[in-house]
């Protein structure tokens, strides 16, 4: 899973929180907790299948390249995104939890968005990858803050940049720049995309209990209930990432 330099703004401007509770833990700590175990189980599970499929769709986009260049740029990346999923396939199994099965109740809402999202072309391949990535990684990254130290780094680590974001950037400003009527067609899918992937998300947080709980800061031995404002404030975050990254595009949000 990639984000730009462009992409991260919030991240950049964000100080690192003072770590409390499980989020000042070690797993072998953290996991002592059954649902917060399960939670991480859960996580471990979408973003293996978040990165297997992003492999899957490089190697896809790949085929649309209008160069060899662009070609072998697009199958190194698919090939960083395997790594990603690999290491978190291991971290399943070494956590004693079956990585097939953890990944299984994702897949659905995953293919569907894939399939709902397919590009017609080179450059809405481009964004799609840049803009339904980029939300996933902010998604993920928020549930980071809610992590033992351990979870955290592993998927913190997995959501570096395989250099997609910048190589998107530069191609779509380039085909803007060369025919400025491209621009607004590309907008209309990036806020198609948009929508998307928040209902791809918040329907996957609204099916796992232990995952929404988690998300929301509350499994620290007792169980909170799901917070819709707390939620809400986190994909307000993420809209305004979005909007920063459609600008990086140079395209209107």
């Amino acid at each position: 899973m990639e984000t730009s330099d462009n992409a991260t703004a919030a991240e950049e401007t964000t100080p690192e929180p003072e770590r409390t509770g499980i989020a000042a833990q070690d797993w072998a700590t953290a996991s002592a907790v059954p649902q917060y175990r399960a939670a991480v189980v859960d996580l471990l599970g979408a973003l293996a299948y978040g990165e297997l499929a992003a492999f899957e769709r490089l190697a896809d986009d790949a085929k649309l390249a209008p160069s060899l260049e662009d070609k072998a740029e697009l199958a190194k990346m698919a090939s960083a995104e395997f790594h990603h999923f690999e290491r978190l396939r291991d971290r399943l199994a070494q956590i004693d939890a079956e990585p097939t099965a953890a990944m299984e109740p994702f897949a659905k809402a995953l293919d569907d968005f894939h399939h709902q999202t397919a590009p017609s072309d080179w450059l809405e391949g481009l964004v799609k990858a840049y803009v339904g990535d980029s939300i996933a990684s902010d998604f993920y990254r928020e549930v980071a803050n809610h992590l033992d130290s351990d979870t955290r780094s592993l998927v913190l680590s997995v959501l570096d940049d395989t250099g997609h974001g910048n190589f998107a950037v530069e191609k779509v400003r380039a085909a803007i720049e060369a025919d400025p009527r491209v621009g607004g067609r590309l907008a209309l899918w990036a806020r198609r995309l948009m929508g998307e992937a928040l209902s791809q998300a918040q329907r996957v947080v609204a099916e796992r209990d232990a995952l929404s709980t988690m998300l929301v800061g509350g499994v620290d031995g007792v169980a909170a209930g799901f917070d819709l404002a707390a939620v809400g404030e986190m994909f307000t975050r993420i809209t305004k990432a979005h909007t920063k990254r459609m600008a990086a595009l140079g395209l209107a949000a």
